[in-house]
């Protein structure tokens, strides 16, 4: 097939895109329509492309906070420049400046001299969806990701080590810790609470959903009086409630621990649900001992070797010799890392001198702290 007939095979397929397809379908396409462009890119081409990232994700995050796409969706689904600076009073010149670039990333479709209509993707950044809190809470981190070439030029290139000396208090010159950082600043929380809402619900199957809970777990509660499972870490208790709808039968104490901001302002609705809820900082002594089960979720990510060492360690001091510790996190493979698990490793890098870990990172971790890893699932 020369190129020209090869050009309109893609575009007619671009054009009859099948509506029904699975995810997993979805996936393998883009893939192969990803693999097509890398294989047609020059290095100029490539750079460009890799360059330009930074514009296109702030001209998001301002067509977010200007109001843009609530804007268009106010008009009927398409409006001038001049109407959308009316309507969100800004500068029409502005608005023009991100809009075109809108339409460039595909986001928007001018549809006559600067007029332009909302796309089916346009949609999703509305302020009423949950994307739209993504992007101001991802790109809150672009001025550490800044400034990440200065931090590691000023320290030799070396691998972050400490929570509290990140890229992150590095590029914002702040001494905050970033999850401190995050309370002095109500929009960009609640940006990261949305978002991370949301991650839950798409996560994909429960930890107890894959873990023999009814072999390992439930046997070992004998009594009502017995702490079955301590969810360390874990917010307002979903991973609980999951698992009470799981097995409503079940013996034994649930607790939930976290921060007393975070957990006891649901405290009362978890009682209603047999959950028990605690105010607890896991860099301090565990103070409930001998539970039956602790559990983690998406907690070691968030903390360099050091500061997860002192977690674990905490944790290992509390348990007994019927004890076991779940951990509930992504795993990277050894070679060959998709795209997403990569950015989303050099993030945790950024914000919290963090990392994802391969199972052999895991494993040293684990020994380092005095446990014996049986398996994982």
């Amino acid at each position: 097939m020369d190129t020209s007939d090869l050009t309109k095979s893609i575009a007619a397929a671009a054009d009859a895109t099948p509506q029904n397809m699975t995810d997993e379908e979805r996936m393998k396409l883009l893939a192969a329509c990803n693999k097509l462009s890398r294989s047609l890119e020059g290095p100029l081409d490539a750079t460009l492309r890799i360059t330009s990232g930074p514009f296109e994700a702030i001209c998001l995050r301002l067509a977010v906070d200007m109001k843009l796409f609530d804007a268009i969706v106010t008009a009927a689904g398409s409006a001038t420049n001049e109407q959308l600076g009316n309507a969100t009073g800004t500068d029409p010149l502005f608005v023009r400046r991100i809009t075109r670039m809108l339409a460039a990333m595909g986001i928007l479709k001018e549809v006559a001299r600067n007029t332009y209509a909302m796309t089916p993707l346009a949609g999703a950044y509305s302020s009423k969806s949950p994307l739209s809190s993504a992007i101001v809470h991802l790109t809150s981190h672009m001025p550490a990701i800044a400034r990440l070439p200065d931090y590691f030029a000023e320290r030799g290139y070396v691998n972050p080590t400490d929570a509290y000396d990140s890229p992150w208090q590095f590029g914002l010159q702040t001494q905050k810790h970033y999850f401190d950082w995050l309370a002095d600043h109500p929009r960009i929380q609640e940006a990261f609470n949305v978002t991370m809402s949301a991650a839950r619900q798409i996560s994909g199957k429960e930890w107890f959903d894959v873990y023999p809970v009814e072999e390992r777990l439930l046997p070992k509660a004998s009594s009502a009086s017995d702490v079955l499972i301590v969810d360390v870490g874990g917010g307002i208790g979903h991973q609980l409630l999951g698992l009470k709808r799981k097995f409503p039968s079940l013996t034994g104490r649930l607790v939930v621990e976290d921060l007393p901001g975070v957990v006891e302002p649901a405290s009362q609705s978890l009682a209603k649900s047999g959950i028990e809820a605690l105010g607890h900082d896991f860099l301090t002594e565990q103070p409930i001992k001998g539970a039956k089960a602790y559990y983690l979720r998406t907690v070691l990510h968030d903390w360099p070797d050091k500061q997860a060492k002192v977690i674990l360690d905490h944790l290992h001091a509390a348990m007994d010799n019927d004890s076991t510790l779940l951990i509930n996190e992504n795993m990277l493979p050894e070679m060959n890392v998709p795209h997403f698990n990569a950015v989303l490793d050099l993030r945790m890098m950024t914000g919290l001198s963090a990392q994802e870990r391969t199972e052999a990172e895991f494993q040293q971790l684990l020994e380092s702290a005095g446990f014996e890893v049986k398996k994982f699932w």
